[in-house]
C-alpha cells in the first residue's frame, strides 16, 4: 500500500502566526493554548472586542457586529437554554439559512458542551422529523414561518423536542403553541439567568474528546447518516485549513454555502475563531454572485457548481461584448492561458510569456475580476465533487488562483488540498500536515487522522464499515498517489462495468461534458451494457441565449431540450468530449433531462450533486430509449 503523508509538512510561518502547540497529528492538539471550540471562541472574542466579527444586510445595507457582540449573543442563548433544561450531550438542531443567528446558536451549543447539528432548509418535513429523532434532538431553532410550518406537519412524531425557538417572527403575532417561541423571548431569558461565572465553567468543562457537532451526510444512497465529530476532530479540521486558506487577520470572506456542510462549517464558522477574518453572509444563494462584487473578499470557497457558473457568466457577458470587446478578451485568455501552462506545472515563465500576459491583465483582466469581485482574491478553493482541469486553468489564465482539494464530512473538512508552491492540476493535493494518505485494496483510498470522525450515531455497523481492520478510514474513492499528490478517478459504487467486462469510471468523463458551458451536469450509464450514453442537464441560461440567438421558437425548459437545434447543438459537445477518450469510453447516445432541478428534488442533494441511483430510477425510461 502506499502511504502520503509526510511531504505535506509545511514552514511555522505559513500558520500565519497561529501557534499550534503539537506537531501535526499528535496529542494534545491546541491551537493558541486552547483545546476546544469553546474555549477558543471564548479567548477570541476577549482579545478582538470591538473588531468587526461579521456583517449582515438589513434592509439592503451591510451592518456590521463585534466580536463582543458575538460572544454577548452566545452567551445569552447559551444561559437560555440551560434554563430551559438543556444538559451536556444534548443535542440542538438549527433549521435556517446562513445568517449571524446560526452562528450564535452553534457558538451557544458549543459553550454549553451540548452537541449541534445543522438541518438543510431544502428538507422536507418527513426529513426533519427524521433528522431529529434519530439525534434526539432536544431544543430545535427555526428561521422563519415557511420551517415552521415543517414542525407543525410533523410536531406529534418529534417527541424528543422539548422547545422550539424561531428567530423570525413576521407572519406570526398571533400564533401560539406551547412548544414554540422566539428568538427574542429566549435572549430575554438568558437575561434573566447570565451568570458569567456560570457561563466560563460550562466552557471549561468541555472536553477534547466530547461530541462537538452532527453533521448528516447529503444522503446520496439512502438515509442521511448523522457524523459525529469531537472537539479535537473539529480542532484538527481548523488546523488543515490553515494551510489551504488564505484568511488572516481582518481578511473578508462571504458565507454561502450552507452552513450544514461541513465545508463551510469548516470555513465560514470554525476557521474565523483560528485567524481572526470577517464572516459576510450572503443575503440568500441566488444573490451570491453580487454580494461577492459587494464583498471582494481576500479568499472564496466554493463547489464546482458555482465556479463552472461564474465561468458562465463570463462567456455570456463576452459574448454580448462588441466585436473588438470578445477579440481582447479572447487574447487576454490566450495570453493568461499562455502563462498558467507553466504556473501550474511549477516552473519558470519566460520573460516574453509574462510580459504578455502582464499587458492584457493591465487592459482586460484587472477589470474582469474587479466586476467579478475577485480583484482582492489570493487564493479560491474548490472541493465537494469533481471539478475540471480545462476549468482550473481557465481561472489561473484570468488571474485567479483556484486550487482542488478533497475532504469529506467524515474528515472534518479538508483532508488534501493543492497549494500555490505544491500544486498538481488534476490531482485533489497533498495531504495536510497531521493526515496520512494511503491507497488500499481495489485502490480505494483510506485516510487516518486526528481529524477522523467518531463514528455514524445509532449505526455501529455502518462505522464498522467504514473502517479498516486497523483503523484507517475507507472513503469509498478509489484513486492513485504520485509524489505525495493524491488523483482521485471515481467512486467505487460507480464503477461502470460494460457488458464486455471493461472497467470504466464515469467521473472523469462526467466533468469534461460539465466544461461545456452548455452542460450543467451528467450522468453516464452503462452497467452491464454493451456501450455508454449519457443523460444531461442543459445550462438554462446559456443554451436560451444560444437559442434566442438563432431565432430557435421555444415556449418553455421542455420544449427548449426538445428543439433539434440544442440537440444538436448539445451532440456537438458530446463529439467533442468523446475525442478525448479511448472508444470504449465513448457516448454512444446521450438525453437531455427535460426538467429544471433544484436542491429541493429528490434528485439533487442539497450541496447540488446529483444522486445518481435516483436519476437513472427517475428517468428509466430515457435510458432505455437509448438502448
Amino acid at each position: 500500500m502506499a502511504v502520503s503523508g509526510e511531504t505535506a509538512m509545511l514552514q511555522e510561518k505559513d500558520l500565519k502566526g497561529v501557534r499550534v502547540n503539537a506537531e501535526p497529528g499528535q496529542r494534545p492538539l491546541q491551537i493558541d493554548g486552547h483545546r476546544t471550540i469553546a474555549a477558543l471562541f471564548r479567548a477570541r472574542c476577549q482579545e478582538n472586542g470591538a473588531l468587526t466579527a461579521h456583517r449582515e444586510k438589513d434592509l439592503g445595507i451591510w451592518q456590521s457586529y463585534s466580536w463582543n457582540d458575538y460572544l454577548t449573543h452566545a452567551r445569552l442563548i447559551g444561559m437560555g437554554l440551560r434554563a430551559l433544561g438543556l444538559k451536556r450531550g444534548e443535542v440542538v438542531s438549527i433549521l435556517s439559512e446562513d445568517n449571524k443567528e446560526w452562528m450564535y446558536c452553534d457558538m451557544a451549543a458549543q459553550c454549553m458542551g451540548a452537541v449541534s447539528s445543522g438541518v438543510y432548509t431544502t428538507d422536507s418535513a418527513s426529513q426533519l422529523a427524521y433528522l431529529v429523532n434519530d439525534s434526539q434532538t432536544r431544543f430545535l431553532f427555526l428561521e422563519n414561518e415557511e420551517q415552521l410550518d415543517k414542525f407543525l406537519e410533523v410536531d406529534e412524531q418529534m417527541p424528543s423536542l422539548v422547545k422550539v425557538i424561531v428567530f423570525d417572527p413576521e407572519g406570526l403575532h398571533k400564533f401560539s403553541h406551547h412548544k414554540v417561541m422566539y428568538l427574542t423571548d429566549l435572549y430575554e431569558l438568558g437575561r434573566q439567568n447570565d451568570d458569567e461565572a456560570v457561563f466560563n465553567a460550562e466552557i471549561d468543562a468541555v472536553k477534547p474528546e466530547d461530541l462537538a457537532i452532527l453533521v448528516y451526510t447529503s444522503g446520496t444512497t439512502g438515509m442521511p447518516k448523522g457524523t459525529m465529530l469531537s472537539q479535537e476532530n473539529i480542532l484538527a479540521g481548523m488546523e488543515a485549513s490553515l494551510y489551504g486558506l488564505p484568511f488572516s487577520k481582518g481578511a473578508e470572506q462571504l458565507c454561502f454555502l450552507p452552513l450544514c456542510h461541513i465545508l463551510e462549517r469548516i470555513v465560514s464558522l470554525y476557521t474565523p475563531l483560528v485567524v481572526s477574518s470577517t464572516v459576510n453572509f450572503a443575503e440568500s444563494p441566488e444573490t451570491v454572485f453580487d454580494n461577492i462584487r459587494e464583498v471582494s473578499p481576500h479568499g472564496f470557497v466554493a463547489v464546482p457548481r458555482v465556479w463552472e457558473k461564474v465561468y458562465s457568466r463570463v462567456l455570456v457577458m463576452a459574448q454580448d461584448a462588441t466585436w473588438l470587446g470578445r477579440v481582447a478578451f479572447a487574447t487576454a485568455v490566450r495570453a493568461g492561458k499562455a502563462r498558467a501552462d507553466y504556473t501550474l506545472a511549477g516552473k519558470p515563465v519566460p520573460f516574453v510569456t509574462n510580459a504578455w500576459f502582464h499587458v492584457w491583465d493591465f487592459l482586460v483582466l484587472r477589470n474582469l475580476r474587479r466586476m467579478l469581485g475577485m480583484d482582492r482574491l489570493k487564493q479560491g478553493l474548490t472541493g465537494a465533487a469533481p471539478i475540471s482541469p480545462e476549468l482550473l486553468k481557465w481561472y489561473h489564465a484570468i488571474g485567479v488562483p483556484l486550487f482542488e482539494g478533497f475532504g469529506m464530512s467524515e474528515t472534518a473538512g479538508v483532508a488534501t488540498i493543492n497549494l500555490p508552491h505544491a500544486n498538481m492540476t488534476g490531482s485533489v493535493g497533498r495531504a495536510v500536515p497531521g493526515v496520512q494518505v494511503r491507497i488500499g485494496e481495489n485502490d480505494e483510498i483510506q485516510l487516518k487522522g486526528l481529524n477522523i470522525f467518531t463514528g455514524y450515531l445509532n449505526k455501529p455497523d455502518k462505522t464498522a464499515e467504514t473502517f479498516s481492520d486497523d483503523g484507517w478510514l475507507r472513503t469509498g474513492d478509489i484513486g492513485r498517489v504520485e509524489d505525495g499528490f493524491l488523483t482521485i478517478t471515481g467512486r467505487m459504487k460507480d464503477i461502470i462495468i460494460t457488458a464486455g467486462g471493461k472497467n470504466i469510471t464515469p467521473a472523469e468523463i462526467e466533468s469534461r461534458l460539465k466544461f461545456s458551458h452548455y452542460i450543467s451536469d451528467a450522468v453516464v450509464i452503462g452497467d452491464k451494457r454493451k456501450f455508454l450514453t449519457c443523460l444531461i442537464m442543459i445550462d438554462q441560461e446559456n443554451v436560451e441565449k444560444y437559442a434566442q440567438e438563432r431565432k430557435v421558437p421555444f415556449s418553455d425548459f421542455r420544449s427548449l431540450c426538445r428543439s433539434p437545434e440544442v440537440l444538436e447543438l448539445i451532440k456537438r459537445e458530446v463529439d467533442a468530449v468523446n475525442r478525448e477518450f479511448a472508444r470504449v469510453e465513448q457516448i454512444k447516445d446521450f438525453r437531455l433531462i427535460d426538467v429544471l432541478l433544484t436542491a429541493e428534488d429528490e434528485e439533487l442533494t442539497a450541496t447540488m450533486k446529483l444522486k445518481r441511483a435516483t436519476v437513472e430510477k427517475r428517468h428509466a425510461a430515457l435510458i432505455d430509449d437509448m438502448y
